[in-house]
């Protein structure tokens, strides 16, 4: 008898709760570059927890039977779920958890929905923390706001000594930068690192690999050179020693 394996969370076609709606993304440099920093650092943040899922603009379904409960966060971090697997959409009674976090990067055209409605869906979803960041500084006053779900709904966030809105729920600490929101480890006071931070960091790894190379060939030819020298030492040292006996036979 075969036994049913039930599929992964959130991997099985369900044609009731699509993947895609099929528009198109239309969003500027500006909000896809903040988006995707953020997604990497995250991920690569939580990459050891298999618990942690990071996900970006995919679907979020937090009613089972309503497809029209139903959101795209830019950005999401869930806790509690069954591994890392790549999802078609997060379907909160698949996972059996809701999302811990959700980070939308906000503009002018989509202000409306990031500030009244998705609040709304998240805070009835369950959804601990909610930040908004406008990259592009056109509304959000600041720029980066955070909130916490209360008794009466999300409750603004306040700030620590550097400027920053601590996330409870992840131990990580935000904070706007130019067009990116960069995040803090709270326990180290680490940064987490930028994609162009890690291009560089991975230059300059391969440039100390490199130099580090040119040193090692550098330090055998010498080796090679001072072996040479003392072997032609070592010979011309022999020669002379034999032409010395040969004068000496010819001594009376």
């Amino acid at each position: 008898m075969s036994i049913s394996i039930p599929p992964l969370p959130g991997t099985a076609f369900d044609p009731l709760y699509p993947d895609s709606d099929g528009e198109p993304m239309g969003e500027t440099e500006c909000h896809v570059i903040a988006i995707f920093d953020l997604y990497h650092a995250l991920r690569r943040h939580f990459r050891s927890r298999q618990d942690v899922h990071v996900a970006a603009d995919m679907f979020l379904y937090y009613e089972q039977g309503n497809p029209l409960a139903c959101k795209a966060p830019d950005v999401m971090v869930s806790k509690g779920v069954r591994g890392k697997h790549q999802r078609r959409s997060f379907r909160v009674w698949e996972e059996h958890a809701v999302p811990a976090v959700v980070f939308e990067v906000t503009s002018l055209k989509s202000r409306r929905e990031d500030e009244i409605h998705k609040p709304l869906a998240y805070a009835k979803a369950g959804i601990a923390e909610y930040f908004v960041f406008d990259p592009l500084d056109e509304y959000a006053s600041p720029r980066l706001q955070g909130f916490r779900l209360g008794p009466q709904g999300y409750e603004a966030l306040s700030r620590d000594g550097d400027g920053r809105l601590t996330s409870q729920e992840l131990g990580l600490s935000f904070q706007a930068e130019e067009g990116l929101l960069r995040a803090f480890d709270v326990r180290t006071g680490a940064i987490l690192p930028s994609l162009d931070e890690l291009d560089e960091q991975a230059i300059s790894e391969r440039v100390r690999a490199d130099s580090e190379r040119l040193r090692a060939d550098s330090e055998r030819l010498r080796a090679d050179a001072e072996r040479r020298r003392a072997d032609a030492e070592g010979r011309r040292a022999a020669a002379l020693e034999e032409e010395l006996k040969r004068l000496r036979g010819q001594l009376p």
